[in-house]
């Protein structure tokens, strides 16, 4: 519940989060490049995506099936084309390795690609591109993911709900930024609806025979169903062949669940392209065009009133410059295993 949250500043969890990875056996720098990713996602409000990870993240790096300290290898397969290999890394780390990979040939270029094998869940995309479009580069950016989705028109998991995320340098610091996964609903929604009892829509999810329920809990025991039908399964498949397959990532149901093998490497596979908006106008030009573009979208009269036109990334953006005012509000429990590790450090 919000209101049992407490409110840490950034600081303060940036500092508990690097100390906290270090007892988990990471180094200081590349605990700092986690705690990048996943302070960002709970400062825009990604709190399932942000420090809440280090409950898994931390179980798996205690079992084995991540690398504390990984071999994380770096190879320029062609002038903008980077290929890298994150060695089992917790998947941030892998993510921010590949992310800087990927900015340093598009500023040489004007555009770059990283791929990434040998990794584990990166966190959400967002932060990624936040960060790509804070230092002027639009992205793209996707991962594969554990099976959770069935093919369309299939009755068993056989593909991930795999993120794709866009962004593009906006006025004055308001990035455009989507990201999305491949279902119409978390599995995270179809649990809280359990727990209160509520059928779920028919469009969330099948059950383990691939027919569509409003059971929750039929719907747990089943699949969840893509976005847009036949178009979501295609446009998932499309990021798992750019993620897994060409990557030479684990794909499909080559990905390791961590949930039924935690202490086996996941093998993920990600990718990072970017651009260099430089390269195409001056900051200023992109500024003013970026400023009309979403004004045009403002400028639509609400179809409810009170209910605002938004474009993406304005909801994460304003809650980012709220909480870097007033602090993250986050789960105690997070907070107290957050401390647990944090006081384990021992390198």
């Amino acid at each position: 519940m919000q209101q049992d949250r407490i409110t840490v500043s950034e600081a303060e969890l940036r500092q508990l989060g690097v100390r906290a990875f270090q007892g988990l056996g990471l180094t200081e720098g590349d605990a700092i490049d986690v705690i990048d990713i996943l302070v960002l996602a709970d400062l825009f409000g990604l709190s399932t995506h942000g420090l809440s990870r280090i409950e898994s993240y931390g179980e798996r790096l205690q079992s084995g099936g991540i690398s504390a300290r990984p071999t994380i290898t770096v190879e320029r397969a062609a002038p903008a084309l980077v290929k890298v290999d994150g060695g089992n890394a917790v998947g941030p780390l892998a993510g921010m390795k590949a992310l800087r990979a990927a900015m340093e040939v598009a500023e040489e270029f004007g555009i770059g690609m990283a791929f990434v094998r040998g990794s584990n869940h990166f966190g959400p995309v967002s932060p990624y591109s936040y960060i790509a479009a804070e230092a002027g580069f639009a992205s793209m950016i996707g991962s594969n993911a554990t099976t959770t989705i069935a093919p369309w028109g299939g009755s068993d998991a056989r593909l991930g709900n795999s993120p794709l995320g866009f962004g593009v340098p906006g006025h004055d610091g308001r990035h455009f930024l989507l990201d999305m996964a491949m279902s119409v609903a978390a599995r995270a929604k179809i649990r809280n609806a359990l727990k209160a009892g509520q059928s779920i829509p028919d469009s969330w999810a099948t059950d383990a025979q691939g027919r569509r329920t409003t059971d929750p809990k039929a719907a747990l025991d089943g699949f969840l169903l893509p976005i847009g039908g036949h178009k979501g399964y295609g446009l998932a498949l499309m990021v798992d062949l750019f993620a897994g397959l060409l990557s030479d990532a684990a794909y499909l149901t080559h990905v390791k669940s961590w949930v039924d093998a935690p202490d086996q490497p996941q093998n993920l596979g990600h990718f990072f392209i970017l651009v260099d908006t430089r390269r195409l106008g001056s900051a200023q030009w992109l500024a003013a065009r970026m400023q009309d573009f979403a004004a045009i979208l403002h400028g639509s009269a609400p179809a409810e009133p009170g209910k605002p036109v938004i474009v993406p990334g304005e909801i994460e953006l304003d809650k980012l410059a709220r909480q870097r005012e007033k602090g993250i509000a986050m789960d105690p429990a997070v907070k107290a295993l957050l401390d647990r590790h944090a006081n384990a450090k021992t390198n």
